[in-house]
């Protein structure tokens, strides 16, 4: 453990101007107020913090940020009082302690909402200042280290995969790559024992059987840059035995089938060094096709640059190698940190990421513990490919995005109002995913929203929760609607007219406070009605009344959004012009079938607090629906053609075409078609019906 003096000579050693006074304040004040405190190693508890602190001095942080490791767990692990750290340590580390401070007092139901809640305050300290962060890895890298202190297998396996989901990717994010790869090696360490006890093994056996073959092709490689002038430092290592692991299983190849498993990097005095050392390197030894990358014309998110390369080297051995200058190693190294302004003025770095600003955006509209995690862990874990505005603007997107992303990433309104794109200056579907380097420019338009069918190939977690966020609102306006369709309806069966303040006392016995809270529990049928008539109306619910009470007219769905607030049934497809009728769930929106729908029988015998039928018909401007037919074809040149073109002229759109039977003589094609109403779907089937080389068309 650091002692105080050598703690501070530290500090001074790269910031003669740090406040002595504010370190030796705070290593005393930690000290006493820990006491006799000990960690699971049985060390004093007091060491913790000291060599949290001797992990930021490498990173060359100032002295607010030092004291703020010193006295971070003091809050919560000791008597000491948030107003005791502002009246002796300023309102600046106050802030920072409280928001690295541990938040396990924080009472939730589950492991998940739990995690989510520390990640949500996390962030939005982390937001206001980004030295909270730097804090908490380093925190979190100590932890790690001592981790096999702790007894509990469990405890340990739940430590670790938290490290691995959220505070390595955290570390990757602004480019502290030693500080991930520690933390990922000691994770794996106990998450996967065999697999990280089994490639160590065979680790320290290459370098036993390869002697120094690292330092050897080194050597060789220094010896090649300096020939045509280049000044290079070498340094060669095996790559961690958790990249190792993931790449064996990424590819679903054995230790002896993976043959990169060695990296060089040479640092070189210039950019142009950079480039003109690539150049050597190519010409020496074959470049692996698809493994070269210019993170320095096009950084990193996260500001990381260099320029990566895998060339195949004597015996068949692959090598990877960084080439980048020392200003470029330190920020890869240090990521972030490596930003730090030591001035006599004590200027705050810029510490404002974007892709922290995607996160706070993200956990201020997640819906649920769940949804935070999935999309905090998308927007941190996932691999990157570079799109550009058609103004030239990089925009930085994880592999697999679509143009519905790219809008999202570049403003909100963009995403919530895209009805198209344009890639490479053609115009393609928003599900198209975009490649590396492509042009995309968002076609939009003030009349369009949000809709459901994004969800299904959107990827960012800030265009996710976006779209989830405007569904989420259109859900409630538009279950709050019929809701009070289905309250009037209610209403109208009771034996006798309500007086003017019955809804309010009706309220108050239902134990809610707003008129917009009852209709969203009728919608979703969490409260019956006989519930609803029994607190409009007492004895109005009875067995008599209520059987010589049917609905008395049905619900219109005009104006209502499919897959928001209802769903039209996936076994019968009804369309506009059928005759239908809702079913009703608890705590779920209204299903729509067709009346002669055969998956309605199977529910008769339902008792009712499985299913409420209720009668609802199609507003007179309801917009079309997609049907399902069954076409069976002659087998013959053209034919699929003409079932197209048939189609085409009757004004329907095909969705979605799946041949079933491919019989000698006939196939069966089953096609989803959208139309207007049934009227038109009767055209359509009467069209095909009329051609030579349909022998069947049905609706299923």
């Amino acid at each position: 453990m650091l002692r105080q003096y050598e703690l501070v000579d530290r500090v001074l050693d790269y910031d003669p101007d740090a406040d002595e006074g504010l370190l030796n304040r705070a290593y005393v004040f930690s000290m006493q107020a820990h006491g006799s405190q000990k960690r699971a190693s049985g060390d004093p508890y007091f060491s913790h913090p000291i060599e949290v602190a001797g992990i930021l001095t490498d990173l060359r942080l100032d002295a607010q940020t030092i004291a703020t490791a010193i006295l971070h767990d003091t809050i919560e692990d000791t008597v000491a009082t948030p107003e005791q750290i502002t009246q002796l340590f300023g309102t600046d580390v106050a802030r920072l302690v409280d928001g690295v401070t541990k938040l396990s007092k924080i009472e939730a139901q589950t492991e998940s909402e739990r995690a989510a809640e520390n990640l949500r305050k996390f962030l939005l300290a982390m937001s206001d200042d980004i030295r909270v962060l730097l804090v908490k890895l380093a925190d979190r890298l100590h932890n790690m280290r001592t981790l096999h202190h702790i007894g509990k297998p469990e405890k340990r396996r739940r430590i670790a995969k938290e490290t691995m989901d959220i505070y390595a990717p955290l570390a990757e994010r602004i480019g502290m790559y030693e500080f991930m790869k520690e933390m990922q090696t000691l994770a794996f360490a106990q998450l996967e024992p065999e697999a990280y006890e089994s490639i160590t093994r065979r680790l320290e056996q290459l370098k036993t059987g390869g002697g120094d073959r690292i330092a050897k092709i080194g050597s060789g490689l220094k010896l090649l840059l300096s020939r045509h002038g280049i000044d290079a430092d070498i340094s060669g290592r095996e790559k961690h035995p958790y990249s190792i692991w993931k790449k064996m299983q990424e590819r679903h190849i054995s230790f002896e089938q993976l043959s990169d498993i060695m990296a060089f990097r040479a640092i070189v005095p210039t950019e142009e060094d950079c480039y003109a050392a690539l150049g050597q390197i190519h010409r020496r030894w074959p470049m692996v096709p698809g493994r070269f990358k210019d993170y320095i014309s096009t950084p990193k998110r996260n500001g990381y640059r260099s320029l990566h390369t895998s060339v195949i080297h004597a015996d068949n051995a692959r090598i990877e190698i960084q080439i980048r200058t020392p200003d470029m190693h330190a920020e890869a190294e240090f990521g972030l940190a490596a930003h730090w302004a030591y001035k006599q003025d004590k200027v705050r770095a810029e510490t404002q990421h974007s892709w922290i600003a995607d996160l706070v955006e993200i956990l201020e509209t997640a819906a649920s513990p769940e949804e935070l995690l999935e999309h905090t862990r998308m927007a941190m874990y996932q691999d990157r490919i570079f799109a550009f505005t058609p103004k030239g603007e990089l925009i930085q997107l994880p592999k697999g995005a679509t143009p519905i992303d790219f809008a999202y990433a570049v403003h909100t309104d963009l995403g919530d109002q895209a009805v198209g794109a344009k890639v490479n200056g053609r115009v393609v579907p928003l599900r198209t995913v975009i490649e590396n380097g492509d042009q995309v420019q968002i076609l939009r338009s003030k009349a369009q929203t949000p809709q459901p069918s994004w969800l299904t190939f959107a990827i960012t977690g800030k265009a996710l929760a976006a779209i989830r966020r405007h569904l989420r609102h259109v859900e409630r306006d538009q279950s709050i609607a019929l809701g009070r369709k289905i309250y009037d309806d209610i209403v109208g069966r009771l034996p006798a007219q309500l007086g003017s303040d019955a809804l309010a006392i009706a309220l108050r016995r239902l134990k809610m406070t707003e008129e917009t809270q009852l209709m969203m529990a009728i919608a979703r049928r969490t409260i019956g009605d006989a519930e609803v008539m029994e607190a409009l109306m007492p004895g109005s619910a009875g067995a008599d009344v209520a059987q010589a009470a049917p609905q008395s007219s049905a619900i219109s769905i005009k104006g209502l959004t499919p897959g928001v607030a209802y769903d039209l049934g996936d076994c019968c497809h009804p369309v506009p012009g059928d005759r239908i009728v809702g079913l009703r769930r608890p705590d779920a929106g209204i299903e729509v079938h067709r009346i002669d729908c055969p998956t309605l029988a199977g529910l008769a015998d339902r008792s009712e607090a499985e299913t409420d039928w209720i009668d609802v018909q199609w507003g007179s401007k309801t917009e079309g629906a997609t049907a399902r037919i069954e076409v069976e074809v002659r087998n013959e040149p053209g034919a699929l053609g003409t079932l197209a073109t048939i189609i085409g002229q009757q004004k329907a759109n095909i969705i979605n075409l799946r041949l079933d039977n491919r019989d000698t003589g006939i196939h069966t094609n089953v096609i989803d078609v959208e139309v207007h109403d049934a009227h038109q779907l009767m055209r359509v089937l009467a069209a095909l019906r009329a051609a030579d080389v349909v022998h069947v068309a049905e609706r299923i």
